[in-house]
């Protein structure tokens, strides 16, 4: 089935805030090349380290293939909206075949080492050669997460830090459902993962059953009662600070939390809203990224 390519430019600055936002709303593949050097420095935009050479151009080509029939104005203008950028790029269109799709989708994932044990790895690669490795079977998809974000690696980080096994799990605004599968691969005994997104939440169903992991899934308002002993969430710092309430009533006293998809800038605002009733620090960062980390008071 031929697809359709849509070739955009963007600043450095705005190339990755873009790529994921298109992902997030069906784009099947975002790659990007120097536009100013042209397709010799061509690389994918998801990966190590190519993010960090896709953020030193000035300014990135990008192409993003999308199923045929896509409105693709629509969906450069939504991602755009979302991304910060005003006008939104102009798009140029073409077509390609399957075959090419899948080459050029599957050239952009790799393996993704996270911390010491943790992996994330595609279907069609194998898998590391490392007795102590923990390894996430993920394919990208239509949900959110597939390790590539800073933030997510730094939530994925964490939790193989802190988990010792054992412990009840809340992946909350789960996408892929990656951290719950890292959760349950590390060891805990229950993880619950929710997201508002239903596709999100078959998405984290099936990466489970392809994982061999136990993973409860729920909307929102169908999540039944009880507590945690970890709760982590990676999304944006308007939606955390706004969980705050929600993240009490989960967390016993003890309980460990972490955050993430949260700015420098924004970190000491989503503290000050966790400060009554949670210890919040920041525990790492990335670049313009940090999570936040703590206990429930």
């Amino acid at each position: 089935m031929p697809w359709l390519a849509l070739e955009i430019e963007v600043d450095a600055a705005n190339a990755e805030a873009m790529a994921e936002a298109l992902l997030e709303r069906g784009a099947d593949s975002v790659s990007a090349e120097d536009a100013e050097a042209g397709s010799a420095q061509e690389s994918p935009l998801y990966g190590e380290p190519e993010l960090q050479r896709a953020a030193a151009w000035r300014r990135n080509r990008m192409t993003v293939l999308v199923a045929q029939g896509t409105d693709a104005a629509a969906l450069i203008g939504e991602a755009s909206s979302a991304a910060g950028i005003s006008p939104p790029p102009r798009a140029r269109a073409s077509i390609i075949e399957d075959d090419d799709w899948v080459r050029r989708t599957q050239s952009q994932f790799a393996p993704i080492r996270v911390g010491d044990r943790l992996w994330v790895v595609p279907h069609w690669c194998l898998p590391p050669q490392d007795d102590r490795a923990v390894v996430i079977r993920l394919d990208p998809g239509l949900a959110f997460g597939t390790g590539s974000h800073t933030s997510t690696r730094l939530a994925l980080a964490w939790l193989e830090r802190v988990l010792r096994g054992g412990e009840r799990v809340l992946d909350y605004g789960c996408g892929s459902g990656i951290l719950a599968l890292a959760a349950a691969k590390l060891g805990a005994s229950a993880v619950t993962a929710v997201d508002l997104d239903s596709q999100a939440i078959q998405a984290a169903a099936a990466n489970a059953r392809a994982n061999g992991v136990a993973l409860q899934t729920a909307m929102p308002d169908a999540l039944p009662p009880g507590q945690f002993d970890v709760i982590v969430a990676n999304i944006l710092a308007g939606p955390l600070a706004g969980l705050e309430p929600e993240f009490a009533a989960r967390a016993h006293t003890g309980a460990r939390i972490a955050l993430s998809g949260i700015l420098v800038s924004q970190a000491a605002d989503v503290t000050a809203v966790y400060a009554p009733r949670f210890d919040l620090k920041t525990e790492s960062n990335d670049g313009d990224w940090v999570l936040l980390s703590g206990v429930r008071r």
